[in-house]
């Protein structure tokens, strides 16, 4: 028998000695879900994103140290936004990319509470990191003759934004957890004899209210308000500024609505899968094409960030392309060519042994379960799991 789609169920039937039939029904998955075609496009996709995420926020980041006159408020602002994209470009982009390429977790209880928990801190860091840039430039552009923050207050600014972040997600922290599916089974290659238990890391609120009310308070902090600042800020900064500088308020207009239109998707998705009734051949449609692009959606505002905030600044463009040409940018460039050359090779000698270990792996069904503790389920954990899976890797 074939997999058509995402997932079928089948019924087990199993005579007892008393002559009594037992039905028993369980679903199988498909272990990799897509095409290689749509697996190729999504890895394509997230690695151009990583790629520009990882060079220009480092840039950023070099920039930033190196030189002591860029060390003002708003450049120490950018920097912190520069670490919380990295942050999310190093945990997020990653992990979600696994997420959509496979079904289930395949991964410890540990790193299911770590990998949610330090994804939403970045993440929330990141977003408030951008209000809080946009909060100083009202200030120094609106009020010019009140006192400018100095280095000092905005470290502690920064420090609140990391306290904030970590507070607003703690919940997440504590509810993450990994459970087995009940009944539910992965089937690798189509061969039906070859399955894997399915393991899911999910927010295991004590009651489903719960966690409808907890996507109600980060969308609203973590996005609706934000956005309503932000908004604020730079329409301001735009009335002050547009009979002079034309050009800065083009600019202030794409950084608001850059960040709008990016997460709006993801946020309307997490909102629809929590609120909506949705049968699970809608929530599969969503997890298996909707939720990978609007994730890559969202992702993409970290990446471009460096962009926005560097490129229209004269001192960020005259850094990067210092940085550039400098010899220990080039010795990077020819170190990171050299390591990419030796992995090559190495993956070529080993190709055929890979194979082979790889599928050794896929036969062990503890290999998928490290860390979990068997749990007793509700009969309603499977739909609670298809509805909130894709809100446990990337957090927001």
């Amino acid at each position: 028998m074939e997999l058509e789609g995402f997932s079928i169920s089948v019924s087990l039937s199993n005579n007892s000695l008393d002559g009594t039939t037992n039905v028993t029904n369980i679903t199988l998955s498909h272990y990799y879900p897509h095409s290689v075609y749509m697996a190729a496009g999504y890895i394509v996709a997230y690695s151009f994103i990583f790629l520009l995420c990882m060079v220009g926020n480092i840039l950023v980041c070099l920039i930033v140290l190196e030189n002591h006159r860029m060390r003002t408020v708003t450049n120490l602002f950018i920097f912190n936004l520069a670490i919380s994209d990295l942050l999310v470009g190093i945990f997020c982009i990653p992990t979600t990319l696994v997420d959509n390429l496979i079904t289930g977790w395949p991964f410890s209880n540990t790193i299911c509470k770590m990998s949610g928990f330090v994804q939403g801190v970045s993440v929330s860091a990141s977003v408030f990191t951008l209000v809080a840039i946009a909060i100083e430039r009202f200030r120094c552009i609106v009020y010019p003759l009140r006192p400018k923050l100095t280095l000092l207050v905005a470290k502690a600014a920064i420090a609140s934004i990391w306290i904030l972040a970590v507070i607003i997600m703690c919940p997440s922290a504590v509810a993450l957890t990994v459970e087995r599916i009940p009944f539910h089974y992965m089937v690798y290659n189509d061969d039906l004899n070859n399955t894997i238990p399915l393991y899911a890391c999910y927010e295991n609120f004590i009651r489903p209210q719960m966690r409808k009310v907890y996507t109600a308070i980060l969308f609203a902090f973590i996005y609706l308000i934000p956005l309503v600042v932000i908004m604020v800020m730079y329409g301001s900064i735009g009335v002050k500024l547009f009979t002079s500088k034309i050009r800065v308020v083009k600019m202030l207009i794409v950084v608001a609505l850059l960040f709008m239109l990016s997460w709006l998707p993801l946020w309307t998705l997490w909102m629809i899968a929590d609120y909506a009734s949705l049968d699970n051949k809608q929530l599969d449609f969503l997890a298996g094409y909707i939720f990978p692009f609007a994730h890559w959606l969202a992702f993409s505002n970290s990446s471009v960030n460096p962009i926005i905030y560097g490129y229209y600044n004269e001192n960020f463009k005259r850094g990067f392309q210092a940085v550039c040409k400098s010899r220990s940018f080039s010795c990077v460039v020819q170190l990171g060519s050299k390591v990419a050359r030796c992995g090559r090779k190495r993956r070529s000698r080993q190709a055929h042994s890979g194979n082979a270990t790889f599928r050794d792996a896929l036969n062990n069904h503890n290999h998928f379960g490290v860390g979990v503790r068997n749990r007793i389920h509700n009969d309603n954990l499977y739909h609670s799991f298809s509805r909130v899976e894709n809100r446990i890797h990337v957090y927001i």
